[in-house]
């Protein structure tokens, strides 16, 4: 293909996003004269979960918000954790919960994601929140960050309309996959839903004007599967050996490989630097929106 791809800035589409989220803490301190206010909950010493919760309590911080981390130790039992869950949700100080994914195995995830409010899930997990997105309720539920944050990027290319597009997401996950699908439809375009079960994945690639892929598989969708001009959006974080970095050394990888994919695209995220940066940025939107319509101001749109 000819003609110069965009490569997707996702920090700088994070960063304008943080600003808003900033500007509308600001103005819900104005009205009610109290803190935006969110929760994260970690249980054991997982690093990569650590850093991740480090990440968003530095990012609440800077918003301006009230950010509370309870960090609880690995043994801790299934009760214990419903039963901290339950009395956040009783806090009005509190408008977000998150309970940082993965806990340890002995716990039943499902149940605990299941028993935060569904108004206070900024994670956009718990059903009542599915189900309003898959019945095309945007306005009143939360959406998962990853999926409404890889929506903003695909926006910034089409706009808000997708009438007469089609639309592949490979990877059928609730966290990414299915709500990404969601929202592709609410915005109009035709969406093919593609998985580890579906027949000759190149194919259906090739007939994708937006290609978006969240499979966890390193460099799997090759040049010759994007059709000319398409926007690809890469979700997926994948850490490969780098032997030219040195020896033990790794570098992160998306699921699609960009230094061929991107002589084929027209636009294209880069891994790190496209979703990744727009994960957090959406969970601070939720927040603020969540305390927005908790006090019944009006809510800010991203």
């Amino acid at each position: 293909m000819t003609g110069v791809v965009t490569i997707i800035d996702g920090k700088e589409v994070a960063a304008s996003v943080i600003e808003a989220v900033k500007a509308s803490a600001e103005g819900y301190t104005a009205k009610t004269g109290g803190k935006v206010g969110l929760a994260v909950v970690i249980v054991g010493n997982d690093p990569a979960s650590h850093a991740y919760v480090g990440a968003k309590g530095r990012m609440a911080k800077e918003c301006g918000f009230n950010s509370i981390q309870h960090t609880l130790p690995e043994d801790t039992s299934q009760q214990d954790l419903l039963a901290l869950v339950n009395t956040l949700n009783a806090d009005p100080s509190i408008h977000g919960i998150l309970v940082q994914l993965p806990l340890p195995k002995h716990f039943n995830s499902e149940e605990i994601i299941q028993s935060i409010l569904p108004e206070k899930d900024v994670d956009g997990l718990h059903v009542v929140n599915a189900g309003k997105l898959a019945t095309g309720d945007l306005a009143s539920g939360l959406i998962s960050c990853t999926p409404a944050g890889a929506m903003l990027l695909v926006r910034k290319i089409h706009g808000k309309d997708l009438s007469g597009l089609n639309a592949l997401v490979i990877g059928r996950s609730n966290l990414f996959g299915k709500p990404m699908g969601q929202l592709l439809l609410n915005a109009n375009a035709t969406v093919t839903m593609a998985h580890s079960r579906s027949r000759d994945l190149p194919g259906l690639c090739r007939t994708a004007d937006i290609l978006v892929a969240a499979v966890g598989r390193a460099e799997m969708v090759k040049a010759d599967w994007v059709k000319d001009g398409a926007t690809v959006i890469d979700v997926g974080i994948n850490r490969v050996p780098a032997p030219e970095k040195g020896e033990g050394k790794t570098k992160l990888v998306g699921d699609v490989d960009f230094a061929a994919c991107k002589d084929k695209a027209a636009a294209i995220t880069p891994v790190p630097g496209g979703v990744g940066p727009m994960t957090i940025a959406m969970l601070m939107a939720n927040t603020v929106i969540a305390a927005h319509r908790t006090a019944g101001l009006e809510v800010p749109v991203f």
